[in-house]
């Protein structure tokens, strides 16, 4: 209702501006018949492809206006309307199993990621916004397309040796100590409490440290890495380990089984949601403190290094095209984790369920 209600104020406005394009006013007429949605029911596809034909109708009429008119703004909101509106009737229909989840469950986020930029685009270029302040996306990816060879040695210095490497030492620690102080309460009891502590110190206050440690190339990086993934990975651990109820122990001690046999047989399966729990967020702490780390010395390479000296040169589409590379990285990093517990954990409920 509301998304036809807009419409009907943005072809008003639009045909009193007496410059609206056809398109756009074809967008604007077709967004208010659909108010005939209370007399007779619509297809979310409809929703959908007037959610098309307005950004195509915005899109062509940015040229026309150096300042995008009232009616322009009120026509993207309507846009926003019927692409939110497509989206969740989608989303109905494919929870009341009228529409199967495999595809159309992942053209719900693929379109509302596309239309969060879409109005990114839009906004920055209706309203002229200054590149300095923030640049559109056509101009990030302009940016990010001329810089493939810079882009790829600062992700090859950040990702593929900062982040990997303390991912894994880190990671990796901390599952070994985890198991250590497993088998000693006093060590439970003393390192658990430390390791609290340690994960609270801020990255700005180790990553000066790491750097007079480690020297200024990624050695310095990947030791803030594991500082930073460590005591997560413990802490979750031990808390799996102990999710083996009483009754599951004793049935393995009366098979006589060992204390490694009960680890690998019966604790450690019980403890991979946690494990896995604590890889996934690992794998964005890792991201976050290799880049913060490069702002307090690095050789001249490296995806924090480029961030902080062009910000001082004011090319902020290159910063942003930084930022992007690092968030595609980052997230194919967690789906592939998120992957491998799918794998792993199909028994658990969350799995078996469908969310992971």
């Amino acid at each position: 209702m509301i998304s036809g209600l807009v419409s009907v104020a943005t072809l008003l406005l639009a045909v009193l501006d007496g410059a609206a394009p056809v398109l756009f006013l074809a967008f604007a007429a077709a967004g208010a018949l659909t108010l005939i949605r209370f007399r007779l029911p619509l297809p979310f596809w409809v929703d959908a492809l007037l959610a098309l034909l307005g950004a195509i109708a915005l899109l062509a009429t940015l040229p026309l206006y150096e300042t995008a008119p009232a009616f322009f703004w009120l026509g993207l909101l309507g846009f926003w309307g019927f692409a939110w509106l497509s989206a969740e009737r989608l989303s109905q229909a494919i929870r009341l199993g009228e529409m199967p989840e495999t595809g159309f469950g992942l053209l719900i986020p693929i379109v509302f990621g596309l239309a969060l930029l879409f109005v990114w685009e839009v906004v920055t270029r209706g309203a002229n916004v200054p590149q300095v302040l923030l640049p559109a996306p056509s101009q990030i990816w302009a940016r990010l397309i001329d810089s493939v060879p810079t882009l790829i040695a600062d992700f090859q210095q950040t990702f593929m040796k900062s982040v990997l490497a303390g991912y894994a030492m880190g990671c990796g620690a901390g599952f070994v100590v985890a198991i250590l102080v497993d088998r000693s309460p006093f060590l439970k009891r003393g390192l658990l409490p430390i390791g609290n502590f340690v994960s609270a110190l801020p990255i700005i206050g180790i990553a000066p440290i790491m750097v007079m440690w480690f020297g200024f190339d990624w050695p310095s990086k990947a030791a803030v890495v594991v500082a930073m993934t460590f005591f997560p990975m413990l802490v979750n651990t031990v808390a799996g380990l102990s999710q083996a109820s009483e009754i599951e122990r004793d049935l393995m001690r009366t098979y006589a089984a060992s204390y490694w046999q009960t680890l690998f047989k019966l604790r450690l399966p019980a403890a991979a949601p946690f494990i896995f729990n604590a890889l996934k967020i690992n794998s964005t702490l890792a991201l976050i403190g290799a880049i913060v780390a490069e702002f307090f010395g690095t050789p001249i390479v490296g995806m924090g290094f480029r961030i902080s000296t062009e910000v001082g040169r004011l090319n902020i589409d290159l910063v942003w095209a930084e930022i992007a590379v690092a968030a595609v990285a980052g997230s194919a990093f967690y789906g592939v984790i998120a992957l491998i517990e799918r794998a792993v954990t199909f028994w658990h409920p969350s799995v078996r369920g469908g969310r992971a």
